[in-house]
């Protein structure tokens, strides 16, 4: 496959879009970012167009496009579903692009945007199967096998978030409610609130998670009991996709990604629950954090690095 001159990327979030451009090499040309706008669909697309636009005018090259969102579309309806941007939900979004910007117009959830950015030339580079997670306001996952990003026949491969914590102690059933309707999803334990209100819980304290950090690294013991706990459930929860995806490396991202001691004390606690005499699976924290998401939606526009280039 020949790399496309200019792969634009387009990173659509709740509260901004941010567009990046990268050349053959994966080296960025160009990144801006905007406004959103708010609970206007047509705003939005005309919003991007307008970002795709100022891009190829101030680089002179047509480019390939790739677009990272919340939720994903239907492969049944077309439509765009589960998007915490609620006005772009029921929309045929992927079909209103590719007609607001005149070409095909390449698409996928931001958790697969994440790990296919860190597949490509991250923290994963050269993994064959590579599992990246996001641990943030939610808990979201994508798959990039062989350099190319797993869908699934529903459109939600990675989406580990809303399974239930695997090997619940007594203190965690059923577990606390889920948006989703369920109970002891593994997001209401392992996201930032997750943290922060299993915290509360406990201890009657309320502290967000850099707070809760800080006061573990301060000698805290409620602290530090509750950043063990947090580690042990996220042993047992990537251990659970280590058995059914077996994957070389997991990279994490989202705001619990910057909390050091994960990434020693996970895999040292996941032997307990992996299927296997010995764990080879590496847990990294991303290369390009941030920009993770717009990068890989960049190289969703097609083909691989180029070091030549």
């Amino acid at each position: 496959m020949n790399a496309p001159p200019l792969r634009i990327g387009i990173d659509l979030g709740g509260t901004k879009i941010e567009v990046i451009a990268l050349d053959p090499a994966g080296d960025v040309r160009v990144r801006h970012r905007i406004p959103a706008p708010q609970g206007d669909y047509e705003a939005t697309l005309m919003a991007i167009a307008g970002l795709v636009e100022e891009v190829e005018e101030e680089l002179g090259v047509r480019g390939a496009v790739g677009i990272g969102t919340p939720g994903a579309i239907s492969p049944f309806t077309g439509l765009l579903r589960n998007s915490n941007s609620t006005w772009l939900n029921g929309r045929p979004l992927h079909r209103d692009l590719e007609r607001v910007l005149g070409r095909a117009v390449h698409m996928a959830n931001d958790a697969n945007c994440f790990a296919l950015s860190e597949a490509t030339d991250g923290a994963a580079e050269g993994a064959e199967v590579v599992f990246g997670v996001i641990v943030g306001t939610g808990v979201g996952g994508g798959i990039v096998v062989r350099g190319y990003v797993l869908t699934g026949a529903h459109a939600i491969a990675g989406e580990w978030g809303h399974n239930p914590l695997p090997w619940p102690r007594d203190g965690e059933r059923p577990g606390p409610e889920c948006y989703c309707g369920r109970r002891g999803c593994i997001e209401t334990w392992l996201s930032g609130p997750g943290m922060a209100g299993e915290f509360a819980r406990v201890t009657g304290r309320h502290l967000d998670p850099p707070a809760i950090v800080a006061a573990a690294a301060e000698g805290d013991p409620q602290a530090e009991a509750a950043l063990q706990r947090y580690e042990d459930r996220m042993a047992r929860a990537l251990a659970h996709v280590i058995n059914v995806l077996d994957p070389h490396v997991i990279v994490l991202g989202g705001g619990m990604s910057n909390i050091d001691r994960l990434y020693d004390n996970v895999p040292a606690r996941w032997g307990e629950y992996v299927f296997s005499d010995r764990v080879e699976t590496r847990l990294l924290p991303p290369v390009h954090g941030d920009s993770s998401g717009v990068r890989g939606a960049a190289w969703l526009a097609g083909g691989r690095p180029d070091a030549s280039a």
